[in-house]
């Protein structure tokens, strides 16, 4: 984990590097058990900003219920590295029967969102550049195992999950087309995004669809249980935005088009280049 700033609206980087592991290990459906966390230090970083990033790993384990069992300390040279960097390797353990994957996509599924797009991103590009919002904008940067635990216990019918990380949603369902080999639709009107998000883009150029999350997982499940699962994430913080944002079709295999909210229709590409760097 090496984002910059490390200290953001609604987290830093110890809570990022936790919580980024658990997600990981949850979106194939394991429940995470231990993770190993060791850091890189520049010469000269601030200890109060060490403390500060270590409390912030106390606790976004102790809500996610892991343990952080082995982990090294090197520091480098003034130079070497940009104040801290931190390498996560986690465990979990994967309940029997769960067959969740990237390529169990089938037409008919519909595909589920658990909140706002794009907060984690837009949260670090504010305070990277400077830029003030009327409201409040804080990353959503949270352990996602708790909810995933409930939905997998509500519902037999999850095929596929990831968190929208690097590429945000765009390339998240573009993997989900590509290794299924269907086509996705999604429909834009039904896409939460707040608005200080989606004037932070529509000011500065980018799309909310490809920007980086933190919190938020893209679950694609069987139609007849997909309302279902909704109303199981809604009554978890971490998904009471959970929407349902489109379907798993046979045409078009290998691409994600959406309907627009004028009622058109347009490609949704896998993300080209670094939308925002050092992110995660």
């Amino acid at each position: 984990y090496v984002v910059s700033p490390i200290f953001f609206p609604g987290g830093d980087i110890g809570k990022l590097a936790v919580c980024g592991t658990v997600n990981d290990l949850s979106m194939s459906g394991a429940v995470p058990m231990y993770l190993a966390l060791s850091l890189i230090l520049e010469e000269g970083f601030p200890l109060t900003d060490l403390e500060a990033i270590l409390q912030s790993v106390k606790t976004a384990s102790q809500e996610a219920g892991v343990s952080i069992v082995t982990g090294d300390t090197k520091v480098v040279n003034k130079g070497s590295a940009d104040g801290i960097f931190i390498t996560t390797s986690g465990v979990g353990l994967v309940p029997e029967r769960t067959d969740i994957s990237s390529a169990n996509c089938r037409p008919g599924d519909r595909i589920l969102l658990s909140g706002t797009l794009g907060d984690h991103g837009i949260a670090l590009l504010s305070r990277r550049e400077g830029i003030r919002f009327e409201t409040s904008l804080e990353s959503d940067c949270a352990p996602l195992n708790r909810l995933v635990q409930e939905m997998v216990a509500s519902s037999a019918g999850i095929h596929a999950m990831r968190d929208p990380t690097r590429g945000g949603l765009a390339s998240t369902l573009n993997e989900f087309a590509e290794s299924s080999k269907v086509g996705i639709l999604i429909h834009e009107d039904r896409i939460p995004i707040l608005p200080a998000v989606q004037g932070a883009c529509e000011l500065m150029g980018y799309d909310p669809l490809y920007v980086a999350n933190e919190g938020k997982l893209v679950a694609v499940v069987a139609a007849e249980d997909a309302e279902g699962l909704v109303q199981a994430m809604r009554r978890n913080r971490y998904g009471r935005d959970a929407v349902v944002i489109g379907e798993i079709v046979a045409e078009h295999p290998g691409k994600v088009v959406m309907k627009t909210s004028l009622g058109t229709s347009r490609i949704v590409d896998m993300i080209t280049g670094e939308l925002l760097p050092r992110i995660c």
